[in-house]
């Protein structure tokens, strides 16, 4: 893969098993035997996360969100490592990880609540093992080593798969993390999904190295990955999730990829990166090789992408119909949930509010 930018660490050796042209290549370490029925499963997946997160990002466009962290260009990364999960493991996610919410069978239009304002995340973490998005950077990484170490401590036949993003590499929280399942060889694999923008700060201001080396100094192996190759994704994570659960401990895997969008709806990437960069990513789209390879192989013909891409549409229309129907939280809700036990200035807080709220009277009269 050709550096897009001076200093840029592209040219790190990765896992590829499926080129950009949809061409399937073999790799040593990492054998993956996908039937017809499962590839086109993959592409289905890769097909509806993407047009829900448009969905969502027209729906903040509208007024309808606060906000919205958009996964375009990263779908692979998400379907591919999603799908390597078994049920017993479970995932601790960042607030970008629409497509491993899907995997994990939460509703879409659950991901909308929080960025609604109207919950403070929408599905239960224990009925889909996938844990509630962690907006502050990188603490779902020590979550998910704790998480670790108790599975560890059970004696359970489970791993983690704690996400993270290239910017939080930078954060303590995350070295914590890495020094904690160092430390006690804890199941947990790390995956960090570089789209190569830490916000506005790209990837050479971040770290000297590519970032999969840095798990080296924390006493456990690491390995990059081709982000938009959602076959590699998948051997690659299932691979590193087999090991942690027999014992063999931590494994950090840097899914190198691209993000497509704004970092959230706020950021305007104009300004920061160039358009010749995201055109050069374009022609690496992960849809499209997957496309590309059920083509060239009869697996599957024009009257799939059409039942698809119609699939598709109908998610669409049904995620903006039921976020608009999302009924508004009762005000005096904000009080709950701020601490476990009885808080003093709280409560004062919460009585001050209600006699506001009062002082509207009924509006009916």
């Amino acid at each position: 893969m050709e550096p897009t930018r001076p200093g840029t660490q592209a040219d790190s050796e990765y896992v590829q098993l499926l080129a950009p042209d949809g061409t399937l290549r073999d790799h040593p370490d990492y054998e993956l035997t996908l039937t017809a029925a499962e590839v086109t499963s993959l592409y289905r997946d890769l097909v509806l996360v993407r047009r829900f997160d448009q969905e969502a990002v027209a729906l903040q466009r509208q007024g309808q969100l606060g906000l919205w962290a958009s996964c375009l260009g990263q779908e692979a990364a998400q379907i591919g490592s999603g799908r390597a999960l078994t049920d017993a493991d479970m995932a601790f996610p960042t607030y970008r990880e629409h497509g491993v919410a899907w995997c994990r069978g939460v509703d879409p239009v659950d991901l909308l609540g929080m960025f609604r304002g109207v919950n403070h995340g929408g599905w239960d973490p224990a009925e889909h093992n996938f844990h509630l998005y962690t907006i502050v950077i990188g603490s779902q990484t020590l979550h998910g080593v704790g998480y670790a170490m108790g599975i560890q401590r059970d004696g359970a036949e489970a791993a983690v798969l704690a996400y993270l993003g290239d910017g939080a590499t930078s954060q303590g929280d995350v070295n914590e993390a890495f020094v904690w399942a160092g430390a006690f060889n804890a199941p947990v694999v790390f995956f960090c999904q570089n789209n190569q923008w830490a916000i506005s700060a790209p990837m050479e201001r971040q770290s000297r190295i590519p970032l999969h080396r840095r798990a080296d100094g924390f006493g456990f192996p690491g390995v990059r990955v081709d982000g938009n190759d959602v076959f590699a994704c998948l051997a690659v994570t299932r691979k590193a999730l087999a090991a942690a659960r027999s014992g063999a401990g931590p494994m950090l895997i840097e899914a190198y990829t691209y993000r497509m969008g704004a970092h959230t709806t706020s950021d305007d990437p104009t300004r920061y990166r160039l358009g010749e960069e995201l055109e050069t990513w374009r022609s690496r789209d992960p849809l499209a090789r997957v496309r590309a390879y059920l083509m060239a192989g009869d697996l599957a013909g024009e009257q799939f992408f059409h039942e698809i891409d119609a699939e598709a549409d109908d998610l669409g229309r049904d995620v903006r119909k039921r976020c608009l129907g999302m009924p508004d939280p009762d005000p005096m809700a904000m009080f709950d949930h701020v601490y476990v036990d009885h808080h003093r200035l709280v409560e004062e807080e919460r009585l001050q509010y209600a006699a506001y709220l009062d002082g509207f009277g009924d509006s009916s009269e």
